[in-house]
């Protein structure tokens, strides 16, 4: 009982203890802030060119125009109020002079000859106007000699329905990847943020020579499965405060960066898909939860542990490298070995899993195998926590740790 009071006692603490700190909540709002800065961005960038558009359509100025090509249509030269010259060297001589503010050359053959924009200087960002109004009267003129259903070939305005079946059932990949890849991109946001917390878990109370006396409160064991439970229940929060910002900011502002909408009441739900990548995603950040705290137990300084927190992590994502060999050739001995070996299998087994093309043998046999060696990786940072807590000036050593199992 006094145990479980203990552990108890334990995560509440480590709880209020990283929730108190600055660190923690920049962390967790660095990433939905930068996504806020991005959109802010690209708002504020299609409105400036919205804007300008519009401005420039409003825009007035003399034009005067040679076509030697004979496609622009006369409606169109009294529609923009331009006038016609006999030859390009008076059109350029005029707009030198400040007889006119822009000339447009149309040459015979526009196949192999390029139109020829001469203008007034109005400033950088407004000397496009120019060869936009050009563009726009040789457009306006050769549409209205073209079918509407070719201009739209032309231009590359045909819309295109594609419908995919799978086993004689209409599937659509995209779709079907949105529900399980979730936990994917879960479990690389929170190992990405969070994964620094973990490592310094344990080691934070070494270097300050605090173990010391929370050892003799309450036992290592506890204290250490106390602080794992605190790093899921923290990990949770934090992958809370990341999602929901961003969705927040997809609903409200999404509309107006024309992002493309996704109707969530009607993403296709396969609760198979989804306990897998569930399953898999939870064994996984168990696992990994385990391996660093067992590195910061072992370890005497974070300086130390920071170097093979750089292995484990390259362990976690190297497998990003294989990603078309994921999806392309899911039966080579390769992607079978990386999927089931448990320190490279999270990201494979999410994005087969995601992708539809983790057969159920194999994900049952991944989820196992992860299973079980979440288990032991725990029961060994546990170990390592226990022998390794009091060890300051170096690290804990496999034979160190062999000798010292003996000796208890």
């Amino acid at each position: 009982m006094n145990n479980s009071h203990n552990l108890g006692t334990v995560i509440r603490f480590e709880v209020a203890r990283m929730l108190k700190k600055p660190s923690f909540w920049l962390m967790a709002f660095g990433f939905p802030i930068m996504m806020g800065v991005i959109f802010g961005i690209v708002f504020m960038s299609n409105q400036a060119t919205l804007d300008a558009a519009k401005n420039l359509k409003d825009q007035k100025f003399s034009i005067i125009v040679l076509d030697d090509s004979g496609l622009i249509q006369p409606g169109m030269i009294e529609a923009v109020d331009a006038r016609t010259v006999e030859s390009r060297e008076d059109g350029i001589g005029q707009v030198k002079t400040g007889k006119a503010e822009a000339f447009f050359y149309y040459p015979k053959d526009l196949s192999k000859n390029k139109i020829e924009v001469f203008g007034k200087d109005v400033g950088v960002f407004e000397n496009s106007r120019y060869t936009s109004v050009a563009n726009l009267m040789l457009d306006q003129s050769v549409s209205t000699e073209v079918a509407a259903d070719k201009r739209a070939v032309l231009q590359g305005s045909v819309a295109l329905s594609s419908t995919v079946y799978r086993d004689g059932v209409e599937y659509d990949a995209i779709r079907e990847m949105i529900l399980p890849g979730i936990f994917m991109v879960l479990f690389y946001v929170l190992i990405g943020f969070f994964g620094g917390q973990m490592l310094n878990s344990t080691i934070e109370e070494k270097e300050n020579r605090t173990i010391e006396m929370l050892l003799t409160t309450v036992e290592a064991k506890t204290l250490i499965s106390g602080k794992i439970l605190s790093l899921v229940a923290l990990a949770l929060i934090q992958g809370f405060v990341i999602l929901l910002p961003i969705l927040i900011m997809y609903f409200v502002v999404g509309p107006q960066l024309q992002m493309p909408n996704i109707d969530l009441a009607g993403l296709p739900v396969d609760a198979g898909k989804i306990a897998v990548g569930a399953l898999v995603f939870g064994f996984s950040f168990i696992l990994f939860t385990g391996l660093l705290v067992a590195v910061g137990s072992a370890m005497p300084t974070a300086k130390e542990a920071s170097n093979w927190f750089g292995i484990v992590i390259m362990m976690i994502f190297g497998p990003l490298y294989g990603v078309t060999a994921f999806v392309s050739y899911p039966d080579s001995p390769f992607v079978q070995f990386l999927s089931l070996f448990p320190l490279t299998s999270p990201i494979p087994l999410m994005l087969r899993n995601a992708v539809g093309n983790l057969p159920v043998g194999e994900a049952v046999l991944g989820i196992v195998i992860l299973g079980i060696s979440s288990v032991l990786v725990m029961l060994v940072a546990v170990r390592i926590f226990q022998l390794g807590a009091m060890e300051y000036d170096s690290k804990l050593s496999l034979s160190a740790l062999r000798r010292r199992r003996k000796s208890l």
